[in-house]
């Protein structure tokens, strides 16, 4: 009898511990202070058409705020767009500058080293403009791994990463923003323009036609994912949820048509 009391006081201490530290664990999860605060805290760079950009009137806007603003409303919190330099952007998460990372962010094994990512919600690829004179000369990035050829891309991103990887023998430019790479062809002082397919189509449809051609077929295969910070399973469960029930209840498709089965949000912006 004496054992068996040992063993349910026992019992009950272990208990006691393990409900102490879930509610330690939820009270210090990123979902429950988005909830005590009332406010989601969005982290992301205005300038990747047509994820995130500032309208003609400075709004930022795009496929991932539409997701974001969907993502608050169903948490019944208000939405806070943090906007962040690229190359800051992951210091300012684990800083605490925001709540996530919804920035069209590749998942790379580097990144997944200092945060974590949900299940990816959009998977893209690089893809080329080029300059006109040279259709038919460049029929894919093999052509452009050569020192002749000068290529240009913003600076740490994954079409940084790959021109190095597919294209060392060419030369490499990077800049701060997408549009300042892209305008180095049209102005003749590049030959190519790598980046992500959907940017480089909006870029094609908007300036390109008529002095670059696009090669549109993506030669990377490249997921992109929401991040947070490591150690909140209850914050990457919830977002996995979401995604899930956005991506089958008609939510997700409703959004992926507004912006990239059609141009009508162009005129926002131009």
């Amino acid at each position: 009898m004496k054992r068996f009391f040992l063993f349910l006081i026992g019992a009950i201490f272990v208990s006691s511990v393990a409900n102490a530290a879930d509610i330690g664990l939820w009270r210090h999860s990123t979902l429950n202070q988005i909830l005590k605060r009332g406010v989601l805290r969005v982290g992301l760079e205005a300038g990747y058409m047509p994820f995130e950009m500032r309208s003609k009137s400075g709004e930022i806007i795009g496929f991932d705020v539409d997701i974001a603003k969907l993502m608050a409303k169903s948490m019944g919190v208000k939405l806070k767009l943090v906007n962040t330099a690229w190359d800051g952007i992951i210091p300012a998460l684990i800083t605490d500058k925001f709540d996530i990372i919804m920035s069209g962010m590749t998942i790379t094994q580097k990144r997944n080293l200092k945060i974590n990512f949900a299940n990816p919600y959009i998977v893209v690829g690089q893809a080329i403009l080029i300059r006109k004179s040279l259709t038919g000369k460049v029929k894919s990035y093999k052509d452009l791994n050569n020192p002749k050829y000068t290529i240009v891309t913003k600076l740490g991103v994954t079409g940084e990463f790959a021109t190095k990887k597919y294209m060392p023998r060419a030369k490499l430019k990077t800049f701060e923003t997408e549009p300042e790479a892209a305008m180095e062809v049209i102005n003749g002082r590049a030959d190519a323009f790598v980046y992500d397919q959907p940017y480089c189509a909006v870029f094609y449809a908007k300036k390109g036609i008529g002095k670059l051609t696009f090669l549109d077929k993506p030669f990377t295969y490249e997921p992109l994912a929401w991040g947070i910070k490591k150690g909140d399973p209850d914050f990457l469960n919830w977002l996995n949820n979401f995604l899930r029930q956005i991506k089958h209840d008609g939510a997700y498709k409703k959004i992926y048509k507004k912006w990239f089965l059609s141009n009508r949000w162009l005129k926002e912006v131009q």
